[in-house]
């Protein structure tokens, strides 16, 4: 089974930046799309960015589009989430996610990101 792990949140001014990163670990896989997604306190979970592992599409969340950046490492199964001019409505728990053709989704545990002002 894929478990992932997710790493880099803290807290930091507004303006500032993070480095978010994803390690899949366990069973291997090929064809999947790789994405974060965050979730503030009270709201639904949305999705931030995303990636694929076979080319190089990329969907950005309008809120961040500009800001942010996600790229990966397939050979070492990791995919990362530069976060730049953050904003306190940036704060939320952010998760990794991998969705894995004829198999599924697997989310990581979260990690937090708090943007003061």
């Amino acid at each position: 089974q894929v478990q992932l792990v997710e790493s880099g949140g803290g807290l930091v001014q507004a303006g500032g930046s993070l480095r978010l990163s994803c390690a899949a670990s366990g069973s291997r896989f090929r064809i999947s799309i790789m994405s974060w997604y965050r979730q503030a306190p009270e709201k639904q979970r949305e999705l931030v960015a995303s990636i694929t592992t076979a080319g190089s599409s990329t969907n950005y969340a309008d809120s961040v589009k500009g800001r942010f950046t996600i790229s990966r490492d397939n050979a070492q199964r990791t995919w990362y989430l530069e976060m730049n001019s953050l904003k306190p409505e940036d704060t939320a728990v952010y998760y990794c996610n991998v969705a894995i053709l004829f198999s599924g989704v697997v989310w990581g545990q979260g990690t937090q990101v708090t943007v003061s002002s």
